[in-house]
């Protein structure tokens, strides 16, 4: 077993992929976007990263985006640094239950602008549920609430 999936259990467990629902909403708490997503998640075996991510994005009027986020791994903690963000994720300790993990990042091109994430995994780890609070100049500028189900504990062949 590798280093990264020994030390970050919880987020060993999200190996695999995912499908759900990305829904944006404004300061005043109205919906301005949402999409379908398809994300997989994967430890290689080998290579400069320890885990991988590929986002794939799916709107109704057919506009499709995907996204990739390899991260290395060191302190405790998953480091991504690529076109879009920089930033990093780690499991927190405090929560008993072994459901949550965080994130930290801050989107390239917008220095003013950073996130916290909260991931909380179901203890079936069939789901989970994922919210970003967007941060401006210290002012909320947008939520993202995410709804995932796992689909598949294999990313192989994909």
């Amino acid at each position: 077993m590798s280093e990264i999936k020994k030390a970050m259990p919880l987020l060993s467990s999200n190996e695999g992929v995912w499908e759900g629902w990305y829904r944006y909403y404004d300061e005043n708490g109205a919906k301005i976007d949402e999409h379908r997503s398809r994300l997989v998640c994967r430890f290689p075996e080998s290579g400069p990263y320890p885990y991988h991510q590929t986002n794939y994005y799916t709107w109704e009027n057919g506009k499709k985006e995907v996204r990739d986020f390899p991260a290395t791994y060191r302190d405790g903690r998953v480091w991504f640094d690529n076109e879009l963000i920089s930033g990093w994720a780690a499991e927190v300790p405090l929560d008993e239950h072994r459901r949550t993990t965080m994130l930290y990042w801050v989107r390239k091109g917008e220095p003013d602008t950073y996130l916290y994430e909260m991931i909380q995994n179901s203890d079936c780890g069939k789901f989970r549920t994922r919210v970003w609070q967007w941060i401006r100049s210290g002012q909320i500028r947008m939520r993202t609430l995410i709804d995932e189900h796992k689909v598949s504990d294999s990313w192989a062949g994909l």
